[in-house]
């Protein structure tokens, strides 16, 4: 399927078949990329690729990738746990059919834990990787306290559905600074607070929970991004503070030995919200900065 943009032509391709079907777009002509100005692959988890078009649109000056993680968007649906090194394989998949060479790599939130996995077993899949604030506790001084808030969020989404799980996900990945370690002891907020339904509609398809312990628990291999020097860039949002993202981009970026590239805005500050306003020019800016 070909849509026609003001811009250039985005193509949706498919990799795979059945439950291992991965649909991707891509922005522009593959055959434009040079070794100077690889393919750019943005990606994030689990949102899809509708999340990454504002930045996709603003990046021209070389052919772009976008995609669906496993389970989300456009891809088959199911209520199975996904791994991190699923989706490493499913980025790895990609990136050999789009048959283009090394590409440039920016992986945002669960996608920038799925680009340490992919870099650890594929590092010649990409050439510059900006990995942006991983959800990670490993390295966290209050990592166990983070794991154990997201086994709850689990059990919640088990036992009450979406709604009361992610009532208890949003200001766990909001909070500033490390967590209390009576955290949990504080009563559950009620899903209204964010517009949510406490009622349980029997789906348990999302792919946030899906992916959650396994994300987050992921424990990178250091060694093994150490050796990229400085094709690995760690990155956080100005605005981001000490949430949780953020500071397991500082935590990667101290076990490795790289400094932590500045972005502008916040966590998803490449998109535009309603009332949490991002900065898309500026990401696009900074992203082209650090691929040179």
């Amino acid at each position: 399927m070909t849509e026609n943009t003001a811009l250039r032509t985005v193509t949706t391709r498919v990799v795979g078949t059945g439950d291992d079907a991965i649909t991707y777009d891509v922005h522009g002509d593959l055959a434009a990329a040079t070794p100077e100005r690889p393919v750019l692959f943005l990606f994030a988890a689990p949102m899809d690729a509708g999340g990454l078009a504002l930045l996709a649109a603003r990046i021209t000056d070389r052919p772009v990738v976008t995609y669906d993680p496993r389970g989300a968007g456009r891809n088959p649906v199911g209520a199975a746990d996904i791994s991190v090194e699923q989706h490493a394989d499913d980025l790895h998949r990609v990136i050999a059919a789009l048959d283009a060479g090394p590409v440039d790599a920016f992986g945002t939130s669960g996608g920038a834990v799925n680009l340490l996995a992919l870099l650890a077993t594929h590092p010649d899949d990409v050439r510059i990787a900006v990995v942006h604030e991983p959800p990670l506790a490993e390295g966290l001084p209050d990592g166990d306290t983070v794991l154990a808030a997201i086994a709850d969020v689990k059990r919640t989404y088990a036992e009450r559905g979406d709604g009361p799980a992610m009532a208890k996900f949003i200001p766990l990945v909001m909070f500033d600074g490390p967590l209390p370690d009576d955290y949990l002891a504080q009563p559950a907020p009620d899903p209204a607070m964010f517009g949510m339904s406490s009622e349980d509609d029997g789906t348990r398809t999302n792919p946030l929970v899906r992916n959650m312990p396994a994300t987050v628990a992921y424990r990178i291999d250091v060694d093994a991004l150490r050796a990229l020097g400085d094709r690995l860039v760690p990155a956080a949002g100005a605005e981001s503070g000490d949430t949780f993202a953020a500071r397991g981009a500082r935590s990667v970026a101290a076990a490795v030995g790289r400094p932590v590239a500045e972005f502008p805005s916040h966590h998803a500050g490449f998109t535009e919200n309603p009332g949490q306003p991002g900065d898309p020019d500026g990401f696009a800016v900074r992203v082209r900065e650090l691929l040179g």
